[in-house]
C-alpha cells in the first residue's frame, strides 16, 4: 500500500519526467528524496578518491595531495599512479575500495564506457549516503544526467566537471572548470576544486558536459585554422617562428597557438591530450548536434582531419599532430622550418 508520502510525490515526479533535466528540476528531486547534509570539506576530516591517472589526472590529484588530503588512488596501469604514491598517496585494487574508502571521489577517464562502468557500476552502489563523486572525464550529457538521478537515489551527490586547459593548465592548477549538478554541492567542494583551477557552475546535470563540447568544438576549429595558417606561411617562404609570434601579438593569437605552437615546429608530438581521446569527444560532439537538429561544418571537417591521424596509427600523438595530416593533404613538411 502506497503512504501518503509517495501519492503526494506522484504528480510532481510525473511532470519532472516530461520536462528536461535542468537544475532547478534536479533541485526539486533533491528536496524530495532523503539527502544527507553536506559535510563541511577539510585536510583533517576529508577522505579523497582519485581514480585515473593520466596526463590530466596525476597532475590535478597531486594539487590535492601537496594540499594535506589523505588521497586513495585507483588506475589500471599501476605504475601510471607511481608519482601519487610518492607523494603519499595510498593505492586501492580496484574502484570498490576506493569508494569505501572515501568521502569525495573525482574520476578522469578515457571514455563514457569507462565511467558507465568505474561510476555506475562500482562508485555510486558502494559510497556512503553523504558521498559525492565528480566526474572530470569528457562524457555524454545523458550520461551524467542518468549518474546524477542513480546518485540522487543512493543518498549520494553527483557532479559533472570536465576541464579545460591541457597538460600545461593541470600542472599549473590553473585548469577552467565545466560544473553541472545542485549548486550548493559544488560550492562545497571549493576547498578541492580551487586547488585545480577555476570553477564555473553551468547549470543543471550534464551542463558541465555541454559546456565542454562547446569548448571542444571551439578548439577543433582553432587548431584546424593555425595549422592551416602555418601550410600557408611555410609554402609562402615565410620564417615559421617569426610568423608564429607576430601573429600571436595580434586576432589570430589564442590559447592553442600559446599551448602547441613551438611544439608543432620542434615536432613535439607528446600527449597534453591524446588524439585518440578529441576524436571521442568530437564524436559525441557531433552525435549531440544530430540530436538538436543543428549543423556544425567545421565541427564534421575536424573529426575527419582527426580521424585520419587516428588511420595512421598516431591516436596517441597530441592534438598538435593534426599537422601530419595537413602536410599530407598537402605533400609539404613542416619539419625542416624555422623553429621558435
Amino acid at each position: 500500500m502506497r503512504s501518503k508520502l509517495s501519492h503526494q510525490l506522484l504528480p510532481s515526479l510525473s511532470l519532472l519526467r516530461k520536462q528536461p533535466f535542468t537544475s532547478t528540476t534536479f533541485s526539486l528531486l533533491r528536496n524530495m528524496s532523503t539527502q544527507p547534509e553536506l559535510k563541511p570539506i577539510s585536510p583533517s576530516t576529508t577522505r579523497i578518491g582519485w581514480i585515473g591517472t593520466g596526463v590530466m589526472g596525476v597532475s590535478m590529484c597531486s594539487h590535492i595531495l601537496k594540499a594535506g588530503y589523505t588521497v586513495t588512488v585507483f588506475n589500471r596501469t599501476q605504475s601510471k599512479a607511481q608519482p601519487l604514491l610518492t607523494l603519499g598517496a595510498h593505492l586501492a585494487d580496484s574502484p570498490v575500495a576506493v569508494a569505501r574508502r572515501s568521502d569525495v571521489v573525482f574520476t578522469i577517464l578515457g571514455f563514457p564506457s569507462d565511467v558507465a562502468s568505474v561510476v555506475v557500476g562500482n562508485l555510486i552502489p558502494n559510497l556512503s549516503p553523504g558521498s559525492v563523486v565528480v566526474d572530470m572525464t569528457t562524457s555524454d550529457p545523458s550520461l551524467a544526467v542518468e549518474i546524477a538521478e542513480k546518485s540522487a537515489a543512493n543518498g549520494v551527490s553527483a557532479v559533472d566537471a570536465p576541464v579545460s586547459g591541457g597538460d600545461a593548465g593541470a600542472r599549473a592548477g590553473k585548469l577552467s572548470i565545466f560544473a553541472g549538478g545542485d549548486k550548493p554541492v559544488i560550492s562545497s567542494l571549493a576547498p578541492l576544486l580551487s586547488l585545480m583551477g577555476t570553477t564555473y557552475h553551468m547549470g543543471g546535470p550534464g551542463s558541465g558536459q555541454h559546456a565542454k563540447l562547446g569548448n571542444q568544438v571551439t578548439i577543433a576549429s582553432t587548431m584546424v585554422g593555425l595549422v592551416e595558417g602555418m601550410v600557408y606561411a611555410h609554402k609562402a617562404g615565410l620564417n615559421l617562428g617569426l610568423f608564429l609570434e607576430a601573429i600571436s601579438k595580434g586576432a589570430a593569437g589564442s590559447r592553442s597557438l600559446e599551448l602547441y605552437g613551438g611544439r608543432i615546429l620542434s615536432r613535439n608530438f607528446e600527449p597534453g591530450f591524446y588524439v585518440d581521446h578529441f576524436v571521442k569527444d568530437l564524436g559525441i560532439c557531433l552525435r549531440e548536434c544530430e540530436r538538436m537538429g543543428i549543423c556544425l561544418p567545421g565541427l564534421g571537417l575536424a573529426h575527419q582531419l582527426y580521424l585520419s591521424l587516428k588511420a595512421h596509427g598516431e591516436g596517441r600523438f597530441g592534438t598538435q599532430a593534426l599537422v601530419l595530416a595537413l602536410e599530407r593533404l598537402n605533400n609539404v613538411s613542416l619539419e625542416s622550418s624555422s623553429r621558435v
